[in-house]
């Protein structure tokens, strides 16, 4: 059967959902039912959803769980986080716990520059386009006013731009690279505005430049787009105590504990297949604070593991050290965040996350999902190092398989309390839910 369909972004929502049904599945009406039982009651809030994107048909649900105790720089908080895996909320919250008796959280934001490049080619003589940049930089700047004087306003706008020849890496490639400060937005449209802008200056004051040959003159854009990739827009977050003050129920040797956790931590340096899943449990607590305030957790993942790589290996992207008898852990990771536009003033459920925080501005989020993201990676290293990372991931994923086997309330009874003493496993379970069946 083709399956192929012409106009399909014209059709009404209800019209896409039949046509998918009749398409590809057996029973139509089934499936119809399924796609409708997820939409929102509301009406208003439905149509507002499905203007997020481009041919929605239903809504696609992610837990929006929080995680208490947090103690940032002397004051507590509870962080919203949406996430689907199995004890990713219960980690960062009993790590915050963890770390609420001993000093809390210290979170710092290094620097918030932004990058956004004009990316071109031009053939002809190098030191000509030095020359012709440096008389026309300002122009760069005038002609982009009617988009930065609100953002200037704000205290940001353009910092600087500067020309890059990139001959060595493509034939006659060359950047205006471009530096911002957004405020508390992501800035990514503002960014864009002002590139393409730029791009516009470029050819323009190109072709009327006198020193400049014919072939010179036909400067070539091929895109102007800003970058994912922040290295100047940094937060750092981190944790320490005395050796001593780690004691606790799975920790009765500190000293040993420490050591142990300095060489997991270690080994993500300088081992690259330990260094991406290392990263991986950091990036459970940075996506779902970083989707549950409505930012844009793939550009924020591009840039962190492009981090993660920037000396050439891909690597840890946090570090302990033993010193004087003080454990420390920290992180510093890129963050382009924004608590302003886009998301933020539209979803609902964003911007009660927002208020949870208590409206915080872009820095300061920054600082939330930080925190989170080492909070996770602590709870992952202290499970590795004690008692294994399966103990408490396959507790809390013993729901997600009862559920899977559809277990009655008296059998979910029983399953849980052979559980309690007796390790889970997949097979384990299932075992035992084919043995009550019996």
């Amino acid at each position: 059967m083709n399956k192929a369909i012409s106009g399909f972004s014209k059709l009404s929502k209800e019209e896409k959902i039949k046509w998918i049904a009749d398409q590809y599945f057996s029973t139509p009406t089934e499936a119809i039912a399924l796609l409708k039982n997820y939409w929102n009651t509301d009406e208003k809030i439905q149509k507002l959803h499905d203007e997020f994107i481009e041919n929605t048909i239903t809504n696609f649900y992610i837990p929006l769980g929080v995680a208490p105790n947090f103690l940032i720089n002397g004051k507590y908080s509870t962080i919203p986080m949406a996430i689907e895996e199995s004890s990713v909320v219960a980690a960062a919250a009993k790590a915050a716990k963890f770390w609420s008796t001993r000093g809390g959280f210290k979170a710092t934001v290094i620097n918030t520059e932004k990058i956004g490049q004009v990316h071109f080619i031009y053939k002809g003589d190098v030191s000509k386009l030095n020359l012709f940049f440096a008389q026309n930089k300002n122009k760069f700047f005038s002609e982009t006013e009617s988009i930065t004087t609100n953002m200037q306003k704000r205290g940001g706008g353009i910092l600087d731009i500067i020309l890059k020849d990139k001959t060595d890496l493509l034939p006659n490639y060359f950047q205006l690279h471009a530096t911002f400060e957004t405020k508390d937005s992501m800035g990514a449209n503002f960014i864009n505005s002002c590139l393409e802008q730029f791009s516009k200056t470029l050819k323009e004051e190109a072709h009327h430049y006198d020193l400049f040959t014919e072939t010179e003159k036909d400067i070539e854009v091929v895109m102007s787009i800003l970058s994912n990739y922040v290295p100047n827009c940094i937060v750092r977050a981190e944790v320490s105590c005395p050796i001593a003050d780690l004691e606790e129920k799975h920790i009765t040797n500190p000293l040993e504990f420490a050591e142990k956790f300095v060489q997991a931590v270690q080994i993500a340096e300088v081992e690259p297949y330990r260094a991406v899943t290392h990263n991986k449990g950091i990036m459970n607590g940075v996506d779902a604070v970083v989707l549950a305030t409505g930012n844009d957790f793939r550009a924020v993942e591009a840039g962190i593991h492009a981090y993660a790589s920037r000396n050439g290996k891909y690597s840890s992207l946090s570090h302990a050290k033993i010193e004087h008898g003080v454990f420390t852990f920290w992180l510093e990771i890129p963050l382009a965040l924004g608590t302003v536009g886009g998301l933020t003033s539209l979803h609902p459920l964003v911007k009660l996350s927002l208020e949870m925080l208590e409206k915080p501005s872009a820095k300061e989020l920054m600082q939330f999902v930080a925190v989170a993201g080492l909070a996770q990676n602590f709870a992952a290293l202290r499970s590795l190092t004690t008692t294994g990372i399966q103990e408490g991931h396959m507790k809390m994923h013993l729901n997600n398989i009862i559920n899977q086997f559809e277990a009655t309330d008296e059998e979910r009874i029983l399953i849980q309390k052979h559980f309690k003493k007796n390790t889970v496993s997949h097979s384990a379970v299932v075992s035992f839910i084919e043995g009550l069946r019996k």
